[in-house]
């Protein structure tokens, strides 16, 4: 079969399979330490993700060449119930785009900073995949992209700041240099209680743990989310920027899908034990600017968020420890982000 044979099949069964009454959903990303009113260390954030419906049997179909039937087999072992994988799981497919960008602490000085982070920009795209059942869920993400002077990070910086008169740092040319980038992730989110209060008030509790690997960022990672309100959303949380998160695609039993309303704040804590992180440890394969990192990394959010008749929107300030030996304060910064669901 032509490759062009096949990527139309492809897109013929991703339209017309059988799904959920869930609808495509759009992500949009935005953090920036701006809103704590400072401007360094990770600087800022963006990114937009598209989660499909939940497809439930496209991949079995005998049309398809049988090496594509049997990738769906390959991901059994991440799926939350794998004895059940035809009847009791949904699938999503994930596509993103997204940019990060990071900066020492003073925007003035034009030589390197031997006690501060690199410059650095990361510009990327991904493809995720996820299975799911009522009250748990299993996401894989490959991210590849670039870090380095191709990641654009100084110019995106300098069109922001310049829009809002704000002074221009001066020593994006010590940033690292151009690297091809590779993250594999891996994470795994369970609901532990989903229970009424009173009325339509009530409350869950969402617990999360995964891995991330490659040359950008090689870790562990654990957590969980409480949140409380009224019609809490059927998906997997509010998280904040980070590989694994996009999870905001409405399950059956979420007030987006009977056009309703809810409002809910949240609280969540996400701890990490980093091995490899190269906007602090450097290039891979060249030499650079690097500082000791911390193996220990913690950021704990808190937020509200909302959502009426196809959107959600949220709002967290999150509070991350300090990164690298040598770093004078923590980290706080705002985590802004709005779906849509079509």
């Amino acid at each position: 079969m032509k490759l062009k044979n096949l990527l139309a099949l492809l897109a013929l069964y991703v339209y017309t399979a059988p799904v959920t009454a869930a609808p495509w959903t759009l992500n949009l990303y935005f953090e920036n330490d701006l809103f704590a009113d400072t401007d360094q260390s990770y600087t800022n954030g963006l990114r937009l993700a598209w989660v499909s419906p939940d497809i439930d049997t496209y991949l079995y179909d005998p049309q398809l060449p049988a090496w594509l039937r049997e990738v769906n087999y390959w991901f059994t072992p991440l799926y939350p119930d794998p004895e059940n994988i035809k009847d009791g799981v949904n699938r999503n497919l994930v596509f993103t785009i997204g940019q990060q960008m990071y900066t020492p602490e003073d925007r003035e000085r034009t030589t390197l900073d031997p006690s501060d982070r690199p410059y650095a920009g990361w510009l990327y795209a991904g493809f995720g995949y996820h299975a799911k059942t009522k009250n748990r869920l299993n996401s894989v993400e490959v991210n590849l992209g670039v870090v380095g002077p191709a990641a654009l990070g100084q110019e995106a910086q300098d069109m922001v700041h310049r829009a809002r008169d704000i002074a221009l740092f001066q020593g994006w040319d010590n940033q690292l240099q151009n690297e091809p980038g590779i993250q594999l992730v891996w994470e795994n989110k369970r609901r532990l209680a989903k229970k009424p209060i009173f009325g339509r008030f009530g409350y869950d509790i969402i617990t999360h743990y995964g891995a991330s690997l490659g040359n950008v960022a090689t870790y562990a990672n654990t957590g969980a989310e409480i949140r409380f309100g009224v019609r809490l959303p059927d998906d997997f949380g509010t998280s904040s920027l980070r590989p694994g998160g996009d999870n905001s695609a409405p399950g059956n039993q979420d007030p987006r899908l009977r056009q309703g309303w809810g409002v809910h704040t949240f609280i969540s804590i996400d701890s990490r034990l980093v091995a490899h992180n190269i906007f602090l440890d450097g290039n891979s394969v060249r030499d650079s600017h690097s500082v000791d990192k911390k193996y220990l990394v913690a950021d704990a959010a808190f937020g509200i968020a909302g959502v009426y008749n196809k959107w959600k929107v949220s709002y967290a300030q999150v509070y991350r420890t300090k990164e690298f030996k040598g770093q004078e304060d923590a980290q706080s910064y705002g985590s802004f982000s709005v779906a849509y669901s079509y």
